[in-house]
C-alpha cells in the first residue's frame, strides 16, 4: 500500500535528532542515534545505522513514513513476546543483562564478535544456558561473522546448549545454504536475517532453500506492508526484530508482528532494555515477557534531553535531504 509523501519541508519541520546512550556496548557504540518525527498518524522514526549508504537508509525512511503519515494493516494480535538480547560482554555481566528483560523466556545470544573467540562464545552461551535453565529458549545471532568451516564447527560446538536457532551464520545466501545442508542432521534451524533486509532481492533465500526462517525488521524492508508481502511471498515461518530502535522504532515493529499470520517465535522487539535512556516516559519493555502494540507518546522533555549536537542534527537532517531524493 502506497503512502502519500509529506514535503521535505514538513518531514525537517517534524524532525527531532536524538542521541541516546547505552546501557552496555552494542555493535561497536555506545550512543544510538535516530530521527523521530511528528507524524500525523503518531510518532515515527529514522534509525539507519550511521555507515549505510544513502539507498539503503532512504529504504528506512520509507518505512518511517509510511508509520507516521499511512494507514495499518489489520492487526491480528495486541501483544508480543520478545526475547532478551545479549550483547557479546563477559560471562560476569551476563546476569546483569538479563536481569533488564522482565519474564523473558528466550534469549538471543550474540557470537562471533570480531576481536573475540569461540570459547568466549560457548561460555557466554553456557551462562545464558545456566541461568535460563532448561526450560528456557537459546537462540543465537552471529551477523554473518562466520565462514562455512567455522559456522560448522561453531554449531556443533554450540549444540549441547539446546540452541533454538542460528541466525544469519554466514554472510552471503550460498554459504547460509552450504551450512544448513552441513548442519541439517542436528535439527538446528538456521534463520536469514542481513540476507533477507540487506539483500537487492529479500526472496533469494526462499528460493536457495537456504533457511528455515526468516528475521524480518519493519524499517530495512521500507514499512510493515512491504514487509508482509516479503512474508507471504517467501512462505517461511517468521520471527520479526529491530535495530536497537527507540520505543517508536520498537512500536513499528510491534505494529508489523501483530499483523503477520502467523509468529511462532518470540520477537526481538525487546531491545528498549539495551538503551539508558529513551524518548518516551513509558517504553516499550518487556513486561512479563511481552510488549504490547500500541503508538508511543514522546517526551518533549526527553527530545530536550537527548537531542543531538548540532553538528550532529545538520549531519542527519542532510541524510534526510538525501534520502528522500531518493524516494
Amino acid at each position: 500500500m502506497a503512502t502519500a509523501l509529506p514535503s521535505l519541508n514538513e518531514l525537517l519541520a517534524s524532525a527531532h535528532v536524538v542521541s541516546l546512550p547505552l546501557t552496555t556496548r552494542f555493535r561497536g557504540i555506545t550512543q544510538r542515534e535516530a530521527v523521530i518525527f511528528d507524524g500525523p498518524e503518531g510518532a515515527t522514526e529514522l534509525s539507519p545505522f550511521t555507515e549505510y549508504e544513502d539507498a539503503e537508509a532512504a529504504t528506512w525512511l520509507r518505512a518511517g513514513i509510511a508509520f507516521g503519515w499511512g494507514e495499518l494493516p489489520k492487526l491480528r494480535r495486541d501483544s508480543i513476546r520478545v526475547n532478551a538480547t545479549m550483547p557479546a560482554v563477559a560471562v560476569d555481566q551476563v546476569a546483569t543483562v538479563l536481569a533488564r528483560y522482565d519474564g523473558c523466556r528466550t534469549v538471543k545470544v550474540k557470537v562471533a564478535e570480531r576481536g573475540q573467540s569461540l570459547d568466549d562464545d560457548i561460555a557466554r552461551v553456557a551462562e545464558v544456558r545456566r541461568l535460563m535453565g532448561p526450560e528456557g529458549r537459546v537462540r543465537l545471532d552471529a551477523n554473518g561473522g562466520w565462514n562455512v568451516d567455522e559456522a560448522e564447527h561453531a554449531i556443533r560446538s554450540l549444540a549441547e546448549f539446546d540452541i533454538e536457532y542460528v541466525e544469519q551464520p554466514c554472510a552471503t545466501v550460498d554459504e547460509l545454504a552450504e551450512v544448513r545442508r552441513r548442519v541439517k542432521y542436528m535439527g538446528i534451524p538456521i534463520a536469514a536475517d542481513e540476507s533477507v533486509r540487506k539483500a537487492d532481492d529479500p526472496l533469494a533465500v526462499a528460493r536457495a532453500d537456504a533457511a528455515d526462517l526468516l528475521v524480518v525488521k519493519a524499517q530495512p524492508l521500507g514499512g510493515i506492508h512491504r514487509a508482509l508481502d516479503i512474508v507471504h511471498e517467501a512462505g517461511l515461518p517468521v520471527t520479526v526484530s529491530s535495530a536497537l530502535d527507540t520505543s517508536v522504532g520498537l512500536a513499528l515493529g510491534a505494529h508489523l508482528a501483530a499483523a503477520v499470520p502467523e509468529l511462532p517465535y518470540d520477537c526481538g522487539l525487546g531491545t528498549a532494555s539495551l538503551l539508558a535512556a529513551d524518548v518516551t516516559e513509558q517504553p516499550l519493555r518487556a513486561r512479563d515477557g511481552a510488549i504490547d502494540v500500541r503508538r508511543v507518546d514522546v517526551s518533549e522533555r526527553m527530545l530536550r534531553d537527548y537531542a543531538a549536537s548540532p553538528d550532529r542534527d545538520a549531519w542527519w537532517r542532510d541524510r534526510i535531504r538525501r534520502c528522500y531524493a531518493l524516494l
